[in-house]
């Protein structure tokens, strides 16, 4: 559009830079949709994997639980009989 209402030879280059670049990002929006939907697909034949995954993650954090509520405990009979000994 500025190409037609300036007439120049500039305007003409940056309008064509412009249908340049949104043919490219149209060009990017599909393959963007397809790299997604095969992916989906993809994740669809690994739940078994993902189900391993995130057992093990949660037996990790289970464990860390464990170990932190044990040093909490630890410190709470430290500061008790601290406290008993002043």
């Amino acid at each position: 559009m500025l190409s037609g209402i300036l007439n120049s030879d500039k305007a003409i280059n940056v309008n064509i830079a412009i249908m340049r670049a949104f043919v490219m990002i149209r060009q990017y929006a599909l393959t963007y949709k397809e790299l997604t939907d095969r992916l989906k697909e993809i994740e669809g034949k690994f739940e078994d994997v993902y189900e391993a995954i995130n057992y093990l993650l949660e037996k990790d954090n289970s464990r860390l639980n464990k170990k932190r509520e044990s040093a909490l405990a630890f410190i709470q009979v430290h500061l008790k009989a601290t406290r008993r000994s002043e």
